[in-house]
């Protein structure tokens, strides 16, 4: 049986794992695991290829935590192992008016632009401001509304501004009813857009854009099928109809995972900006 899933964390047995393939554990805030695919040799048996994976796991990431502060700044210091130098594009892949897919659009809209101000402010005005990175944001919708493909839409976007990386922000599927909402994965493969709902578009991949793509994400849904052969371990016929389940406090989880991914990104992107300062951008 194929089970769906976009986590690295779901594929890898710890028990045996495969040469070339390595996991460490890790966090506070967060219990973490790191794996790293140090070869592409794996993609046919793992699903995933060469790369850095982290899953950050926590309870629902849809209540607010006594420790939010430190699962942002956590969060954060993940991610800032990925980012190179230079100004960065945020990407929310997704559709903002289907809630289990809107995580990436409503996380870009709460990223603080700043590539803009160099050239609005005066030289010695708001110096502040003006030394802030040089970051983009963008939420360009999904296919069936524009007609457009996200991969096609991000390179063309790519190739005018010339940004060192993407982070590209998503929501997930997962296979394991327990990791929905309550679980974050940071790689630097790249992404395949609706890949864990059997709807994958094209690939946004260092290989495609020349660049690095920094994929974060939270998963949403589960395949039917999955869970039904997760409790049951039983065969599922082709004939039987299927469905993504999504939790039921849905509406919450994909507000507050995109505020926190969007707290993460800030704090990564813009080090000289305190938790309070970011909390004071939404």
């Amino acid at each position: 049986m194929n089970i769906r899933t976009d986590l690295a964390v779901e594929q890898i047995n710890s028990d045996r794992l495969p040469d070339g393939v390595k996991k460490y554990s890790r966090g506070k805030a967060f219990d973490i695991t790191e794996i790293v695919i140090e070869t592409d040799e794996h993609r046919p048996t793992l699903g995933k290829g060469k790369g850095r994976y982290i899953t950050l796991e926590s309870k629902s990431l849809s209540r607010f935590s006594s420790n939010y502060e430190d699962m942002a700044e956590e969060l954060a210091d993940e991610l800032k192992t990925f980012l190179p130098s230079g100004e960065i594009l945020v990407a929310g892949l997704g559709n903002r008016d289907i809630t289990p897919d809107a995580i990436g659009p409503w996380a870009a809209e709460k990223v603080l632009a700043t590539r803009h101000l160099k050239n609005e402010l005066e030289e010695d005005e708001e110096k502040f401001l003006t030394s802030l990175r040089p970051v983009s944001c963008l939420a360009g919708g999904v296919l069936g509304q524009t007609g457009i493909e996200t991969a096609e839409l991000i390179k063309a976007v790519c190739r005018e501004i010339k940004p060192s990386a993407v982070i590209a922000v998503d929501a997930l599927a997962c296979s394991d009813v327990e990791r929905l909402g309550t679980t974050i994965q940071l790689c630097d493969s790249g992404i395949s857009p609706g890949s864990g709902v059997a709807n994958s578009r094209r690939e946004l991949s260092e290989a495609t854009l020349g660049i690095p793509i920094i994929a974060v994400g939270i998963p949403t849904v589960v395949d039917m099928h999955t869970i039904l052969h997760s409790f049951g371990n039983c065969e599922i016929s082709d004939n039987t109809p299927n469905m993504m389940v999504t939790p039921r406090d849905i509406d919450r989880l994909a507000e507050r995972g995109a505020e926190l991914i969007a707290f993460g990104i800030n704090l990564a992107l813009q080090p000289s900006l305190s938790f309070d300062d970011v909390r004071g951008l939404f």
